[in-house]
């Protein structure tokens, strides 16, 4: 059993690894938008342009790496192993749906992954990418259990997290589609060259990621956790994806996740005006 001294130490190396993200991309960032948006500049330094080469894939993998280990370090303070199963899950339900969406094209639209984030199930899938899914399920799922507590039906909740998660993609998905490319569509979309129908699979997906939190009652361990923390962690995550467009000029898309995350704090508000955790999501972001 954790003592509180042991505890406190946990917290606190928690706090760290959020920080330490946030420095994390940062630095990603600032990088890009120096070189990925000025590429003539590789010129002018010699070993530059090696040097961006390695970057660009070891910044996106070291990224996810990083932010699932900050998730695990938090969650094993506050929740130990309970979550464990959770991940498992979720896991396999994201795995399940990105292999079908690089093979048959459902329920995303035709894509494939460059070799850009690493080694791949079964020749497909990366296996950072299912890890990216469950570290932000997770928060998304605490944010709008928080701000739809007890009284309020599940599903609603379900709904709101998934919701939140698909947030996420406005900005993920032009930055790493459109502005780099770590995965590319099969046919060119409107938004940003990504279908419209990927949106509906984040949506999907997401909805089959939060009712498995919710079968396998990870409510009892998921009240535990600091919405604070996971706010904050939700707004480091779209710090990188969020900064890269802005680096690019691509406010719409900027504007667009901002608007959604917004319309999400003010659907919890009106749904329950005395908690709304959930607003510091919008608040981190900004």
């Amino acid at each position: 059993m954790m003592g509180m001294r042991d505890r406190t130490i946990g917290v606190r190396a928690a706090a760290g690894a959020l920080m330490g993200l946030y420095v994390f991309s940062f630095l990603a960032v600032a990088g890009f938008a120096t070189f990925g948006v000025h590429p003539s500049l590789l010129a002018r330094y010699p070993g530059a342009a090696g040097f961006y080469g390695v970057s660009f894939t070891f910044f996106a993998r070291a990224q996810i790496l990083a932010a699932g280990g900050a998730l695990a370090l938090f969650l094993a303070v506050h929740a130990r192993g309970r979550w464990l199963g959770a991940f498992a899950l979720l896991y396999a339900l994201s795995l399940a749906s990105e292999l079908a969406g690089t093979t048959v094209g459902l329920p995303f639209g035709p894509y494939r992954y460059t070799a850009a984030l690493g080694a791949k199930w079964f020749g497909h899938v990366p296996l950072l990418i299912p890890l990216s899914w469950f570290f932000m399920a997770v928060p998304s799922y605490a944010l709008a259990r928080a701000a739809l507590p007890r009284g309020h039906a599940a599903w609603r909740r379900v709904l709101l997290a998934s919701f939140v998660l698909a947030s996420w993609d406005l900005s993920l998905d032009p930055a790493m589609s459109h502005a780099t490319a770590y995965w590319v569509w099969g046919a060119p979309g409107p938004y940003y060259g990504m279908p419209l129908l990927n949106l509906v699979g984040w949506y999907v997906t997401g909805l089959a990621l939060m009712t498995g939190l919710a079968l396998v009652r990870a409510d009892g361990w998921v009240e535990r956790l600091p919405v604070r923390w996971l706010a904050g962690f939700y707004a480091a995550n779209l710090l990188l994806p969020l900064g890269m467009i802005l680096a690019l000029g691509l406010w719409p898309a900027a504007l667009l996740t901002l608007a959604a995350l917004g319309a999400a704090a003010l659907f919890a508000r009106a749904a329950s005006p005395r908690r709304v955790p959930v607003t510091g999501v919008a608040e981190a972001a900004a």
